[in-house]
Order: C-alpha cells, then structure tokens, then sequence
C-alpha cells in the first residue's frame, strides 16, 4: 500500500509541475502581448503630441517674424 501512495504523489507533483509550467509559459505571452501593445499605444501618444508640439513652435516663429517686420 505505501509504494501505490508514493507512486500516486510522484505522479500528482509531476504533474502540478508540467501544469504549472505550462501556466508561467502563458502568462509570459500574455504579459508580452499586453507590454507590446501599451509600448504601442504610448508611441503613437508620443508621435501626435510631437506633431502639436512641432505644430505650435512653426505658428509662434511665423508670429515672431510678423512682429519683427518693420510696419510702415
């Protein structure tokens, strides 16, 4: 009766490990697919605010060269 219970809980433990393996091995690719899809959603972030930003800095020097223009 002892060597069928040792048998029976090499066999459980052996299993929760494969099975817990494999889970890790989910999580990694989920985490992965999350990461990469926050980097992306903040680069394009990046990418707009940049263009405002690029946007605003040409409309105040065509400002600033209006103003240096001597007026008659």
């Amino acid at each position: 009766m002892g060597y069928v219970l040792r048998v029976r809980f090499a066999s459980f433990f052996a299993g929760a490990a494969v099975t817990s393996a494999f889970g890790l091995y989910l999580l990694r690719d989920d985490y992965k697919a999350a990461h990469q899809s926050i980097s992306q959603q903040m680069n394009g972030l990046y990418e707009s605010l940049d263009g405002r930003l690029s946007a605003l800095e040409k409309l105040k020097e065509v400002e600033a060269a209006k103003q240096m223009e001597p007026t008659e």
